[in-house]
């Protein structure tokens, strides 16, 4: 039997915002979690100068692999070694790796909802079992030691986002440690996406590895590098599953584009112009969260980190998908629906990403303001008697 998986609806809505470009409307793009700037400007220089040098081929570069591993002990205070390391094509194929690494089909893996559309879809395309936690503002939209601990029978495995898709949430360091523990406890292994890692605004994040060095990391130079075009990512996984990973990774994917590798070497020493960026995200959360009240969205996720605002829009819709297609062909702002992160409760929710240029922010929100009020008035209207 072939494992059956949902679509990925931000995708369509993306699509439909380009045809919309193509055809002459104006879009904003806040569908996707892209970071609107390129890569930094040295690993570009990096880029040129390579493909005038460098004929490239299947590669792994060393220096790469110490580089991120050195990123662990500077951050994190962690011992990594560059064999710990394993260079993936992006954080989507990291994902398979590590899911593959450590689980058979049929296994348990739970997470939290609302999450990340790809962990359940990518989780039964491999024959696992999903387990999605319904984990409402009560919980920061996260996984608590508390949800894992009450799950019977124990799964085989966790994943765990910090921060977190489609929320920005973060999960404390007494509750990572808590988590820790208890899956330690009953025989869980962890798998932690911290591919949002360096974009919090509420104080500094904690790798999993601060708890368990048996736990594997997902990462990427998506976000927080503004790389999401050039396809690289990492896994970080404990000695006894450097092979079981290698192997995986040479099979399914070989080795991620050399240039990317290049590019992403130089990017590690561009923190200004990084950080830069933070802090461009960081204005556009602030203007958005100031906004949000004239559009009548008041039930937010505390978003501490990446760059989206999770709302709900259940006063308006149970219907988010065809909502956020009539706000796009209304306004040209593409949002994306949260059906995408919660099968159950995700009708009543819609996901802003704040990744683009300020100004954009600032366009958006004009557009929108008037729409959502539009929308309100229209909602308060006693219906019609037949």
């Amino acid at each position: 039997m072939v494992a059956t998986i949902d679509p990925f609806h931000s995708i369509a809505i993306s699509k439909t915002a380009h045809a919309l470009a193509v055809a002459g409307r104006s879009v904003i793009h806040m569908e996707f979690g892209q970071p609107s700037t390129g890569a930094p400007s040295a690993a570009i220089r990096r880029a040129h100068e390579v493909l005038d040098q460098d004929p490239m081929g299947y590669w792994e570069s060393p220096r790469l692999k110490e580089r991120i591993a050195q990123h662990y002990g500077e951050t994190y205070g962690v011992e990594v070694t560059p064999d710990q390391v394993v260079l993936t094509c992006g954080a989507s194929p990291a994902l398979v790796l590590a899911l593959s690494s450590l689980f058979q089909p049929g296994d348990r893996i739970a997470f939290a909802r609302p999450g990340y559309v790809a962990y359940r879809n990518t989780a039964k395309a491999l024959y696992l079992d999903v387990v999605e936690i319904g984990c409402g503002p009560d919980q920061r939209f996260q996984l608590s030691a508390a949800a894992i601990e009450a799950l019977d029978p124990a799964p085989a495995g966790i994943i765990i986002a910090s921060p977190a898709n489609p929320t920005g949430t973060i999960i404390p360091p007494n509750e990572l440690a808590a988590i820790v523990a208890v899956c330690r406890r009953r025989g869980i292994h962890i798998v932690s996406d911290e591919i949002y890692h360096g974009l919090s605004y509420a104080g500094e994040t904690q790798s999993i590895l601060n708890f368990d060095r048996d736990a594997i990391v997902v990462n990427s130079f998506s976000k927080y590098f503004s790389m999401a075009g050039w396809r690289l990512g990492w896994l970080v996984v404990p000695p006894h599953l450097i092979e079981v990973a290698r192997a995986r990774m040479g099979n399914l994917f070989l080795t991620p584009p050399s240039l990317a590798q290049h590019a992403g070497l130089a990017a590690f020493d561009c923190v200004d112009e990084l950080e830069g960026h933070v802090r461009v995200y960081e204005r556009n959360r602030g203007i958005m969260l100031e906004a949000l009240p004239a559009m009548g969205l008041r039930e937010i996720a505390p978003p501490n980190g990446a760059f989206y605002i999770y709302a709900d829009v259940g006063r308006l819709t149970s219907a988010s998908l065809a909502f956020c297609q009539e706000l796009l062909a209304d306004t040209g702002v593409a949002t994306a629906p949260g059906l995408d992160f919660d099968p159950v409760d995700g009708g009543r929710f819609i996901r802003f990403s704040f990744a683009v240029s300020t100004d954009r922010v600032q366009t958006a929100i004009e557009r929108m303001v008037p729409w959502f009020a539009e929308k309100d008035r229209v909602s308060r209207q006693p219906p019609l008697e037949t």
